[in-house]
């Protein structure tokens, strides 16, 4: 079966682990040779135990033996070898009750006959198996055996032979890859044999192959395609197939990337624990709040894995990426990319339409407004963007584009020949007597001391520098221009923010970039892809409106990625707001306590079993009880004491803050998901080193 390039890369569960916790198999053999082996990886088993959980050689854990390997292992042999003397002894008397109750019953003389030699055996057996079955569930015979005797044995029918999954085991693939497609067109399939088909390459053209079962007329220029490009098929626009220097485990075929392991501990799930963690976009399409200081690894652990992933769907067709942070940050190199925006940079080849996501001219304004007002001014938005759309509007109408940096921040300051140009061209185009309205208000504002338009002057004088004269649309000599709008494309795009040279224009660029993917992705048509944004530094992004985008794109096959160093960089307003909208809350280690007890408030308190030991003076007895009280007193130093023990169920917090602000272990953190369809994972404590 054809192979593929990758030999770099490791699809593969993880470890082998004793049976007992395991919940990830071994690493599938995906290499063969040194090369990406499709047959084994294709037909991998894949089941589907829950949300989170890295599919991919994943094998089912029993709860009721997860529980039983919490045992000690001293107590659970010493308690398996106290039953075993005890049932040794106890099962002559057994036999020796059978005999008397086949007595009383008058069987005995019949029984001992030489034919009815068979029946005492059986008895006898029955007697045996009862005595097994009642000292082996006492001392956990099943538990020894799963845990010390069968890996053992398991190591040596291994060694000796090899034993292969069967083909239908539960969640494995068809032993083919190419299985469906071979009946209906096996010249195209027998090129694919013969190419190397990577992992990327497969989901791609499974993709195609699913639209043509959806319109069978192109089924010819499929199987065209196939034989004259062969893996190369049906290729992304940037006829990339892969991506250079790709360090996470992804599983392409669900769609999951691998971010860690789930910790063994009793306050992770069962099915969860030692098993690998990963996300997909049935949890990334409720969005995820990631909140842990400089340092924790936010970058390398979580956001680089994920802008990786989308990319990497976006190359098979199943997503479009957006990616945003400082221009130094390390999410990839630019040929992961398709569109690199780098405000700022004489060398990036694109720039930004700052009004890419509307549809009207209103809702391009207001976009815009919200993005240039900081949050200390949030009062005066509304007026704001009033006096935006007083602009805006007018010269659309006139000129049949929306108005570059310059050209807005002059007609906003009341540039007197600005204005009358905006007349002119309005007269004109005959639309003069429309927006006569907007002209006469903005003019009647002009110069008064609550005048917004100065506000907003003011701020585009930010994005007015020399360094950014090409980097928006509508300037002259002005860059292309990305728009929002084209999410309905699976396209690769960063956005490179100045922080260091321009803190605050970056700041206002992050929140139009966020708006208006929002806005964009609440509006598109093709919604098979998802549009997946990733945002590694959100702490200028989240306004009132971006918390109420987050809500409105849940289940419409989009989710956002915001990472914050700490929540109190969001107005006190935002905060719990921002937590009801995100499905998916993960902390890092070392977060204010402040910080933590939003999310131990989030992740709500469960019953635990709690036990109180009180201890009291025996003061009980007569004068000979209280006398050698009295001796052991003098000769120990110590009080004779009586010892009650209560037991009850109490309710705490999952996780306090002061455990998420003291207790998690260095490349740790806990994260809680929600996917698109209700379903709930409480919160994992996951180790993102292995």
């Amino acid at each position: 079966m054809g192979t593929g390039s990758g030999a770099g890369m490791e699809l593969g569960g993880g470890q082998s682990r004793q049976a007992a916790h395991t919940g990830e198999a071994t690493a599938v053999p995906a290499q063969r040779g040194g090369r990406f082996d499709l047959t084994a990886w294709a037909t991998a088993p894949r089941p589907f135990p829950g949300p989170g959980i890295f599919r991919l050689g994943y094998r089912q854990v029993d709860e009721g033996r997860s529980q039983d390997a919490a045992v000690p292992t001293k107590a659970l042999l010493l308690r398996a070898a106290a039953n075993l003397v005890v049932a040794w002894f106890v099962f002559p008397y057994v036999v020796l009750l059978e005999i008397l109750v086949l007595d009383w019953v008058g069987l005995r003389e019949r029984l001992t006959s030489e034919s009815a030699n068979p029946t005492i055996i059986a008895l006898n057996l029955i007697a045996a198996a009862a005595v097994i079955w009642f000292f082996g569930r006492l001392g956990r015979w099943a538990e020894v055996w799963r845990r010390y005797v069968l890996p053992v044995l398991s190591r040596t029918v291994t060694q000796e032979e090899p034993v292969a999954a069967p083909a239908g085991a539960v969640g494995s693939g068809p032993a083919d890859p190419w299985q469906e497609l071979r009946p209906v067109a096996p010249a195209a399939v027998a090129r694919l044999d013969a190419e190397a088909v990577g992992d990327v390459d497969y989901v791609r053209i499974r993709q195609a192959w699913d639209a043509v079962l959806a319109a069978p007329e192109l089924l010819p220029d499929f199987t065209g395609q196939v034989l004259a490009r062969g893996a190369a098929a049906c290729a992304h626009p940037s006829e990339a197939r892969d991506l250079p220097g790709r360090t996470a485990r992804h599983d392409l075929l669900v769609r999951q990337v691998r971010l860690g392991t789930a910790q063994d501990v009793v306050k992770n799930p069962a099915a969860h624990r030692a098993a690998g963690f990963a996300l997909d976009p049935a949890t990334l399409g409720t969005s995820l709040l990631a909140v842990g200081p400089a340092g924790t690894g936010k970058t390398t652990a979580l956001v680089r894995p994920l802008a990786e992933a989308l990319c990497l769907q976006a190359l098979a067709g199943t997503a479009c990426a957006v990616v945003v942070g400082a221009a130094d940050s390390d999410l990839g190199p630019d040929s992961w990319y398709d569109v690199v925006i780098a405000p700022g940079d004489p060398a990036s080849p694109y720039g930004l339409d700052l009004y890419g996501a509307a549809r009207t001219t209103d809702e391009a304004a207001a976009r815009l407004a919200d993005a240039l007002l900081p949050d200390e001014l949030v009062l005066r938005a509304e007026s704001a963007r009033t006096a935006l759309q007083q602009v805006v509007g007018p010269f659309h109408a006139a000129h049949d584009r929306y108005p570059g940096v310059r050209e807005l921040r002059a007609l906003l300051a009341g540039d007197e020949d600005g204005w009358a140009e905006l007349a002119e061209a309005l007269r004109k185009a005959g639309r003069d007597t429309a927006f006569a309205a907007d002209l006469q208000q903005r003019a009647r504002q002009h110069g008064r001391a609550d005048d917004p338009g100065m506000l907003l002057a003011d701020r585009l004088a930010l994005l007015d520098r020399p360094v950014f004269a090409d980097c928006f649309a509508g300037a002259p000599g002005a860059r292309p221009a990305f728009a929002m709008r084209a999410l309905d494309h699976p396209l690769r795009v960063r956005v490179k923010l100045p922080e260091r040279s321009h803190p605050e224009a970056a700041r206002m660029l992050s929140r139009l970039v966020v708006g208006q993917f929002l806005q964009a992705a609440a509006v598109r048509e093709e919604r098979t892809l998802f549009a997946g944004l990733v945002v590694d530094d959100a702490s200028a992004a989240v306004d009132q409106h971006a918390v109420r985008g987050l809500q409105r794109i849940r289940g419409l096959n989009a989710g956002v990625v915001l990472v914050l160093r700490t929540l109190v960089d969001l107005p006190e307003a935002l905060r719990a707001p921002l937590f009801g909208a995100v499905g998916c809350r993960m902390a890092f280690p070392g977060i204010a306590p402040w910080d933590g007890r939003l999310f131990s408030e989030a992740w709500g308190t469960h019953l635990v079993t709690e036990t109180a030991v009180t201890h009291t003076p025996d003061t009980s007895g007569g004068l000979v009880r209280k006398s050698a009280r009295g001796l052991r007193k003098a000769l120990s130093g110590t009080a004779a004491q009586t010892q009650s023990v209560t037991t009850r169920d109490v309710e705490r917090h999952r996780w306090s803050p002061s455990d998420l602000a003291h207790a998690l272990p260095t490349g740790h953190a806990v994260i809680s998901l929600s996917t698109v369809q209700g379903e709930q994972v409480p919160p994992l404590l996951v180790d993102l080193r292995s």
